[in-house]
């Protein structure tokens, strides 16, 4: 029985043509895909290598399904030599991962012979993406960033800041309090929503008038690992 599985051979043997097509028009879908995800990340920074894979990724699948066919024993042999194969990158997101499985699919319809299928699912796909990019579909509507200040241990914190967060932000909370500096101070982090029409430099000018001019730092998101903006140092002090 198991012998009939793994000698099995498929009866419609692909052309040299019809496979030339399909790897072709993997390579032509690749590239469409990547230009594709450019203009999706047009505002963003994007990896150029990404992009290439991208590109060469439809017909990697391509041949790879054009050499295995039905043939059950060769698609365990192929399996087993890219198991040697360990590959090491940085976890993407959400959308960089769909993006791969979308190229991967595209070059898997190309080997398979579904050429027009291919084209077709690959225009779709791309339309709604570039429709999702340009309407700013699940985009945030407040640009929400993080607030740190440091304080001196004998400053009350708890409303020093008030007026000056009603007068430049939105939105303004209080996440976090701790203590650095061996105890002898306190950092604030705030999560704070700026108005459209504030000077970022004279909101930190009017915090440093309060925290005695120490450590301010104003960022994007609300994590740590994001970009600082803006950050103002502690003068250095002459002993």
């Amino acid at each position: 029985m198991f012998e009939s599985i793994f000698t099995a051979t498929t009866d419609n043997t692909i052309g040299i043509g019809t496979s030339m097509l399909g790897i072709g028009t993997a390579v032509l879908l690749g590239l469409i895909i990547g230009i594709a995800y450019m203009f999706m990340c047009r505002k963003e920074r994007y990896n150029r290598d990404f992009i290439i894979g991208l590109v060469i990724l439809p017909a990697i699948v391509a041949a790879v399904i054009l050499l295995i066919g039905s043939n059950v024993a060769r698609a365990f042999s192929m399996a087993g030599a890219f198991a040697l194969v360990r590959f090491r990158s940085v976890p993407g997101s959400a959308k960089d991962i769909a993006i791969v499985f979308f190229a991967m699919a595209s070059g898997l319809a190309c080997g398979l012979g579904y050429v027009t299928f291919a084209c077709v699912f690959v225009v779709i796909m791309i339309v709604i993406l570039i429709l999702l990019t340009v309407f700013n579909f699940a985009q945030p509507h407040t640009d929400i960033k993080q607030l740190r200040i440091t304080i001196p241990e004998s400053l009350n914190y708890s409303d020093v800041f008030d007026d000056v967060m009603n007068k430049f932000t939105e939105k303004a909370e209080l996440r976090k309090v701790k203590t650095t500096n061996m105890g002898t101070m306190f950092e604030l982090s705030y999560n704070v929503v700026v108005k459209d029409s504030v000077n970022e430099k004279e909101f930190i000018d009017n915090l440093r008038m309060r925290n005695g001019n120490l450590n301010i730092s104003l960022s994007v998101g609300e994590n740590d690992n994001n970009l600082s903006l803006i950050h103002i140092s502690e003068p250095t002090r002459r002993s």
